[in-house]
């Protein structure tokens, strides 16, 4: 990604010899154009990035998501065994023969 003149940026101090600088002064001038040159690249790699899908990422999450499928279905069905081996409930009690209408009794 970097050209020949960022790769001269990283190698020689543009701002060294500079009459109105001082050294420490071309150096920080020197250390901020490299950062910037940086955060010039990261900010390129990640549009990049964000433009284009990364093929094997998507690849491992549909892979992923068949899995988690068959997870939710092995569940779901697992909690359906356990809700059929529990016992009927006891119709015997005092109120097994009520029903919510009783006007047809009358």
């Amino acid at each position: 990604m970097s050209t020949p003149l960022t790769s001269s940026l990283f190698e020689t101090n543009p701002y060294e010899g500079h009459p109105n600088l001082s050294d420490l002064e071309a150096e920080v001038l020197w250390q901020y154009a490299k950062l910037s040159q940086n955060i010039k690249e990261l900010v390129a790699e990640t549009r990049r990035l964000s433009e284009t899908p990364d093929e094997s990422l998507l690849k491992q999450l549909r892979s992923l998501e068949m899995k988690m499928g068959l997870v939710l279905t092995l569940f779901k069905a697992s909690v359906w065994a356990v809700i059929n081996e529990q016992p009927a409930a006891d119709l015997t009690g005092p109120y097994a023969e009520t029903t919510a209408d009783e006007t047809i009794m009358r």
